[in-house]
């Protein structure tokens, strides 16, 4: 075995070889570092104008009617007190609002993943007639805007008895041509072998989705359940029209019938209520976050 002898240049290292422009390695960093705080600048300016009104509204929320009103408006409250969260609580039937709110959200949710992810994948994967004629109903649907149909909708809830009833609330809206169409554009990603594999295996097709297809469809399941859950949490126009009576009511509803007078507003109150409407949504979001942000990456227009 040879052992290598030969003497080695202890000299300077090398000193880094130019670019073609005359600038080394490092130069180029550290300008392109360099140049990028107006990016920097152009961010921090569109988190304050994001972040800026619910800093706005949790700080307002602790303050009295008159101090909201005063010109010009303080940021931090100059005497803290717990008056409109207890009179939110006290005044306002809160118990019922939060369970009517967390009912219809849920209900609307859970109808969105099941039924939207099972038509997506019928779309997606299946060949049938008039599976075109399908996707295209459902993409023109997807251009209608909501008002167009909020009284034919009405109309149909009216005839089927569904008034100031919970039903009412949740059936018009448990699925969703956008639900459709998120599904569809993942499901098609998935590899076709599973299910060739699946139906070698003897498996049906509710099997097949159900044990192989909802299991690989996580990131988009976890978008499609936030956007849903926060669109039907914050939906406020309809049960406006189809809750008419107080045990009905959502949250939403509540608050803006209780926090508006005749003649005044009572914006303590109403901040205080948002704060803890926009409770629930936030947990929603933290603990899907990272599979939301999964689908929004990996749900591609195929």
């Amino acid at each position: 075995m040879s052992v290598d002898t030969a003497p080695r240049p202890t000299g300077p290292a090398p000193a880094p070889k130019a670019s073609p422009t005359g600038r080394t390695g490092s130069g180029m960093v550290g300008s392109s570092q360099g140049g990028r705080w107006w990016l920097y600048l152009v961010l921090t300016v569109a988190l304050v104008a994001v972040i800026a009104p619910f800093v706005w509204m949790v700080l307002g929320s602790f303050k009295g009617e008159g101090e909201l009103r005063q010109v010009p408006p303080t940021w931090l409250p100059e005497s803290a007190s717990l008056d409109n969260y207890t009179q939110l609580f006290s005044k306002l039937n809160f118990g019922q609002y939060f369970t009517n709110s967390i009912v219809v959200a849920v209900v609307v949710t859970a109808g969105n993943l099941i039924f939207c992810s099972m038509l997506g994948y019928a779309l997606a994967m299946l060949d049938f007639r008039g599976k075109k004629v399908i996707f295209t109903a459902v993409m023109g649907t997807l251009m209608i805007p909501g008002v167009v149909t909020f009284v034919p909708l009405f109309v149909l809830v009216a005839n089927a008895g569904l008034i100031d009833t919970i039903p009412g609330l949740f059936l018009p809206f448990l699925v969703s041509p956008f639900g459709v169409f998120l599904m569809r554009q993942f499901i098609l990603g998935l590899p076709k072998d599973l299910l060739d594999a699946g139906r070698v295996d003897g498996a049906g097709e509710l099997r097949i989705f159900f044990r192989i297809i909802l299991p690989l469809c996580g990131p988009a399941l976890a978008t499609l359940g936030i956007l849903t859950f926060l669109g039907s949490w914050n939906n406020f126009l309809w049960p406006l029209v189809v809750a008419q009576s107080e045990d009905r009511y959502t949250l939403p509803v509540a608050l803006a019938l209780y926090s508006t007078g005749q003649n005044s507003t009572n914006y303590g109150l109403l901040l205080a209520g948002a704060t803890v409407v926009i409770i629930p949504i936030l947990v929603v979001f933290l603990i899907f976050q990272k599979r939301f942000i999964e689908g929004i990456a990996t749900t591609g227009l195929k």
